[in-house]
């Protein structure tokens, strides 16, 4: 006998009653399966449960033998029912024997039947059993049985992961709750982490599944979507949306997903069968999940993460919540989880309640995890479904030293980082008792050891790292945060606010050093085979001289009073810093005729970052009042290895031979011009590294705050001229990389290397 249309309605609702009457709100699994068989004229219904080591148990039948209970265990691919679970799609067949899968339990007595009907009890991406019928003679199911079990099936995982089924935990239908899992990815920013994960856009709990009132439900459901894709519309034409670019096009296919009549067909379908709008939400986006997770095709695979983000931002609005996390009580260590955020997003959240950032998007150069680095939180990026295989509230360890995060950690896992952190508190503890020395060497030679920034919230490390001044103040980073470009009133009230909290230490201001791999969603870009090598920072600057001019104009006003260091990047010929030297000019003649008050002294320096100014050093040198060395550009041009790139990155080792010889002759042309000189890179934040820049006449270096600690701890045991005598020496007669020489110095001369 045939499915009728209103079984899957009538069904739900003794579904419905069958909890409301059980003790405790709880519903066993027979109650279940001897509805289903009774509403779906079926002689045989049955659930598998998953077990922790695959297997899936007979956990309840209708119709077999009620001994096989408990005892029937099929392996994750034996059977139609394992097929079913390792493929996470039905299998209807008329004659069930004849296919290859069947796999016969004399125990059940399943014998006499020929056609079955099986679907996955899908939750959250992963099998959680498997739920079936069967009957005695020949028959393929029709399309709406097929849909009215798997409805059943949505129905049932919701509750099994409730905790709502009479003898089955949650854990036993998804062991993933228990087990450990990691995940790795790309450090962002450095740290360990110790906390429970929160999700970034937090997920909605389908707790109501079954409605009262189906036309209720699906005036709310439409007008859900109608909110949904006004939104969505709204953020295309807002104005700080750029034309083109990534941002765009995520945003073209969630229009494309909201105005999907297809889909809203399939969401109506689902509450005409008896589910809330939540639940008929969830229940189509297991089915669309499944569907992608068998494209071959990697675009139709990579669109599941944005019909993901469709679905909760509609089942946000069905439950009126449209916020993030940020706006939540956040549990006191927390470590975050997203596909994706946004800088000031990040900046939304409570800083003393965060621990560690987990993105399954995200690279090293995104301006989230600029923002990371500033907010000095652990964070890691690029690590793939990690919002499938966590769940809010879940312990979890970031290791953002190594790139992993451990999920359900074990105990032995936890004892283990928690004496990590432990110790790297305690050494933190004994640079914190170093702030307020002096870094001078045991010969009595000054270190100037200077700090790294690029937002407004990096400047009150100064204070805390005890560095020296800003020897790299990123100005970019403002631009790249921005949803718009900042205007000269919003430059002028920045560039005042770190200025004012740096108070007298110094800082120096790199003009914008933007192209490449930092684009302005707001300024149009044309796409270059090799960005790195095209049209960036001066480049951009001294073509389109206003964003130039107009930093220029505000630096100098910020700096009223006071003195300004401005310096240019990516500088590859003289002639661009007189060109840049030029518009300064014109910029301090603009101040004065308009009756501004002036800096005190007005500093232009370069960077040396491009290989072609080793050349040029004897004419760009009387030109700048003062040089640093951006060692990062400077590193991968010199050994044509992109750091950004792993499989060439590690190719070559700063401390080897040519990179040292190119930093000795910048230091002695320098020394030569008496032009002040400085190092911010990288290789500065390393102690050893440090060590081998001070070998060979660096007496200024600048680094992320975080590192000032550890160097200048190496600095106030060292001998400045045994360590360059030594340094030196090596350089007129090695032949490889001098880092275990170091090592072997400062294991002999009592020198810390953190």
């Amino acid at each position: 006998m045939p499915w009728r249309l209103s079984a899957p309605r009538v069904l739900l609702r003794r579904l419905r009653e069958a909890m409301a009457n059980s003790p405790g709100g709880k519903v066993s699994l027979d109650a279940i399966v001897e509805l289903v068989a009774a509403n779906l004229v079926a002689e045989v219904c049955s659930i598998y449960i998953s077990r922790s080591d695959g297997a899936l148990e007979l956990y309840a039948t209708q119709g077999l033998k009620q001994e096989a209970v408990h005892n029937t265990r099929l392996k994750p691919d034996e059977g139609l029912v394992g097929l079913i679970a390792s493929s996470a799609r039905p299998v209807n067949l008329p004659d069930a024997q004849s296919h290859p899968a069947f796999s016969l339990r004399p125990e059940t007595g399943e014998e006499s039947y020929s056609s079955f009907l099986g679907v996955p009890v899908l939750r959250g991406g992963r099998t959680q059993g498997v739920l079936t019928i069967q009957n005695v003679h020949p028959r393929k199911y029709t399309d709406e049985e097929v849909e009215a079990l798997q409805t059943i099936a949505m129905v049932l995982a919701e509750i099994i992961g409730s905790g709502a089924i009479e003898g089955v935990s949650p854990t036993e239908a998804d062991p993933r709750r228990t087990q450990t899992q990691s995940a790795e990815g790309v450090v962002l920013s450095e740290g360990i982490a110790l906390g429970h994960i929160v999700f970034h856009e937090p997920q909605v709990m389908v707790t109501r599944l079954i409605s009262d009132d189906p036309a209720s439900e699906l005036s709310r459901l439409e007008m859900a979507v109608e909110q949904l894709r006004k939104s969505v519309d709204e953020m295309l034409e807002r104005r700080d949306v750029p034309l083109t670019g990534e941002h765009r096009e995520i945003l073209e296919v969630y229009r494309v997903f909201a105005h999907d009549e297809g889909w809203l067909r399939r969401l109506r379908e689902a509450v005409n069968a008896g589910l809330t709008a939540e639940a008929a939400v969830k229940r189509v986006q297991n089915v669309q999940r499944d569907q992608m997770l068998r494209h071959r095709d990697s675009f139709w695979r990579e669109r599941l993460h944005d019909m993901d983000d469709i679905a909760n931002r509609l089942l946000r609005l069905l439950a009126g919540r449209n916020e993030t996390a940020a706006s939540e009580e956040l549990p006191k260590d927390t470590i975050l989880v997203a596909r994706t955020m946004g800088a000031s997003e990040l900046l939304d959240y409570n800083r003393e309640k965060l621990r560690g950032l987990v993105l399954e998007e995200g690279g090293l150069t995104s301006h989230v995890a600029i923002v990371a680095r500033a907010l000095d939180i652990a964070a890691v990026g690029e690590t793939e479904n990690v919002l499938t295989m966590t769940a809010p509230g879940d312990a979890a360890i970031l290791d953002a030293e190594q790139g992993v995060l451990h999920v359900r950690p074990s105990g032995d896992l936890v004892k283990s980082y928690t004496d990590k952190v432990r110790f790297r508190a305690r050494r933190q503890a004994q640079y914190a008792r170093l702030r307020d020395r002096e870094p001078r060497t045991l010969d009595g030679q000054r270190i100037y050891l200077r700090m790294n920034a690029g937002l407004p919230i990096d400047v009150p490390h100064l204070v805390d790292s005890g560095a020296d001044g800003i020897g790299l103040y990123r100005t970019e980073l403002q631009f790249m945060i921005s949803s718009n470009l900042p205007r000269l009133h919003q430059q002028i009230r920045t560039y005042q606010e770190i200025m004012d909290t740096a108070d007298d230490k110094p800082v120096v201001f790199r003009t914008l050093d933007i192209g490449g791999d930092k684009v302005l969603p707001y300024i149009r870009h044309t796409h270059e085979p090799n960005p790195a090598l095209g049209w960036r920072a001066i480049r951009i600057a001294l073509d389109r001289p206003a964003l130039l001019r107009t930093q220029m104009r505000a630096l100098l006003r910020a700096c009223a009073g006071r003195d300004l260091r401005m310096m240019i990047p990516f500088v590859t010929d003289v002639a661009e810093l007189r060109e840049a030297r030029g518009y300064l000019n014109k910029e301090l003649a603009h101040a004065k005729r308009h009756g501004y008050e002036l800096p005190r002294e007005v500093h232009m320096g370069a960077m040396i970052e491009v290989p072609s100014l080793l050349w040029q050093l004897d004419e760009i040198l009387p030109e700048a009042d003062f040089i640093s060395v951006g060692s990062n550009d400077l590193f991968q041009f010199l050994f044509a290895a992109d750091r950004g790139n792993a499989n060439v990155a590690a190719r070559f080792d700063p401390l080897s031979l040519p990179g040292l010889r190119v930093l000795r002759q910048i230091a002695e042309s320098a020394e030569r011009h008496k032009v002040p000189l400085t190092l911010c890179g990288e290789i500065a934040g390393r102690p050893i590294e440090a060590m081998a820049l001070i070998g060979l006449g660096y007496r200024s270096i600048s680094m992320s705050a975080a590192s000032i600690g550890p160097v200048k701890a190496m600095v106030l045991e060292l001998d400045a001229q045994k360590l360059e005598s030594y340094v030196l020496e090596w350089l007129e007669t090695g032949n490889q990389s001098i880092r275990a020489r170091l090592r072997d110095f400062a294991e002999a001369n009592n020198i810390p290397l953190g």
